[in-house]
């Protein structure tokens, strides 16, 4: 059983290979941790190595035993062990074994914390699970190793890339599809890896965004997973069939609809049930929950390019930090798991109701709540803005003003069917920054492509020379914003 856990035949052989060649601990510096090592006498040798390389000293016999003196850590006997070993030439073999024995004693330890939290503090289960899965992340990332890639390596995996990208005929779509043609143009897609934050105010729609994004996803057939931690994942089917069958939300929910409208109902029913969406509406879930669970579903679905959580501010942290660390905790975690997913994470996110005080309402990167991390952490950050939101709010206003004053009141607020928003991109790490039109309609809660846009393009595509890659692109006045 032991054999299973250390050996210290191979930890003395790694020891003495570097004092023998110092000039090879630069190397395993980065790869070992002090804790890999079993002997507690080995661990201290290997700590007194890491003080000597910061002092810029020799690593040799003389210098390691001043260390360890001075630290009242000096075993004479151990020493000597080591110093006997035949040290190796070819370290890598020794070292991934020491680093699995070293695995395995970390998994070892946390059984045994399972067991004390489990049985001994009787703490409840939820909370179990919380130490479990952060204590088993901090031990699969401490115990991954990586190098250097050279220019030979990066020259090779770019142009390996870029004919990636030829094969697909130049399309200006690399990654994930947004859903909206001049969106898709400026971000070139949500890319494999990205933390894409899209925020706003309330009602202005953020939700009902990212929900045509899925929409458009799912009927091409790709898998997306959605953490719904605001409305259960009926209400979020009920909008994606309103998106898809164009009838009004509000008839969906109390089922007032024409037979040509049930018909069109049954259709898009029939579609969602092969759909690849996966919700979950726990409504609570912190970063390493979010992680485990979302690890599991990619590995069991790997047709998964895509996951959504619908926001950020209701994830819940992990133990009594100040709620800035938390968020910062959040947003450092999903870009983490979306670089080791390879797949875009898209986050929703409130704004600070302070812009409302502003003329120009528009939001910008400052407005985002707990924005210093959130802002540092996204690849990419998209604004939704819809004027109409604030038109009607302040006729609301002086409609209620008025009638305090005992005044006749006239309203001058026409709602319209279709209200002009926009996608403003506010950080973009490998684009432009800007904004987007686009048609917001009201009951359907579906935005569109703005006409002129979606013509434009049309007329680029018909234009395109595939065999000289040349685009004729009209010149397309865009309306004002």
């Amino acid at each position: 059983m032991q054999d299973n856990l250390y050996n210290l035949a191979f930890e003395r052989s790694i020891l003495s290979s570097i004092i023998f060649e110092p000039s090879q601990f630069d190397e395993l510096s980065v790869i070992l941790n002090k804790d890999d090592f079993y002997l507690p006498a080995h661990q201290d040798i290997f700590a007194a190595m890491l003080t000597l390389l910061q002092k810029d000293q020799p690593i040799d016999e003389e210098f390691i035993k001043k260390e360890l003196i001075k630290a009242k850590k000096f075993d004479e006997q151990v020493m000597l062990e080591i110093l006997s070993a035949n040290p190796i030439s070819n370290t890598a073999a020794y070292v991934e074994e020491i680093k699995d024995k070293s695995l395995k004693r970390h998994l070892l330890t946390l059984t045994t914390e399972i067991k004390r939290v489990t049985v001994e503090e009787e703490l409840p289960s939820a909370e179990v699970v919380d130490i479990v899965e952060k204590k088993l992340y901090e031990i699969t990332q401490d115990n991954q190793t990586s190098d250097f890639k050279d220019s030979p390596k990066m020259t090779f995996d770019t142009m390996e890339y870029i004919k990636e990208m030829k094969a697909r005929g130049n399309s200006v779509l690399v990654g994930v599809d947004t859903g909206f043609k001049e969106l898709n143009k400026m971000t070139t897609g949500f890319g494999k890896g990205d933390l894409v934050i899209i925020a706003a105010r309330p009602a202005m729609g953020k939700t009902s965004f990212i929900l045509n994004t899925v929409n458009n996803l799912i009927l091409q057939g790709k898998g997306v997973a959605f953490f719904s931690l605001e409305m259960p994942a009926e209400q979020l089917m009920l909008r994606l069939l309103s998106i898809q069958t164009s009838i009004p939300l509000q008839k969906l929910r109390v089922g007032d609809m024409s037979d040509e409208q049930w018909s069109s109902l049954n259709g898009a029913i029939d579609r969602m049930n092969s759909a690849k969406l996966f919700v979950d509406d726990q409504g609570s879930v912190n970063i390493n929950q979010l992680r485990s669970k979302l690890r599991k579903l990619k590995n069991q679905h790997p047709e998964i390019e895509i996951a959504v959580i619908d926001y950020l501010q209701i994830m819940s942290g992990i133990g009594n930090q100040d709620r800035h660390l938390q968020v910062s905790e959040i947003s450092r975690g999903l870009k983490m798991l979306a670089r080791e997913l390879e797949m875009p994470i898209v986050a929703l996110s409130q704004l600070n109701r302070g812009l409302e005080s502003r003329n120009d309402k528009r939001p910008m990167l400052s407005d985002i709540r707990e924005s210093g991390s959130i802002e540092q952490d996204a690849d990419i950050i998209l604004f939704v803005y819809r004027d109409d939101v604030y038109l009607y709010k302040e006729e609301k206003e002086r409609e209620k003003a008025a009638k305090a004053e005992g005044k006749e009141f006239t309203s001058t607020y026409v709602e319209k069917e279709e209200e002009e928003a926009e996608i403003i991109i506010g950080k973009q790490r490998n684009g432009p920054t800007g904004h987007v039109k686009l048609l917001f309609q009201k009951k359907l809660t579906r935005f569109v492509d703005a006409p002129s846009f979606a013509s434009a393009v049309e007329t680029v595509y018909e234009n395109v020379d595939t065999k000289s890659a040349q685009v004729d692109v009209p010149q397309v006045e865009m309306p004002s914003i």
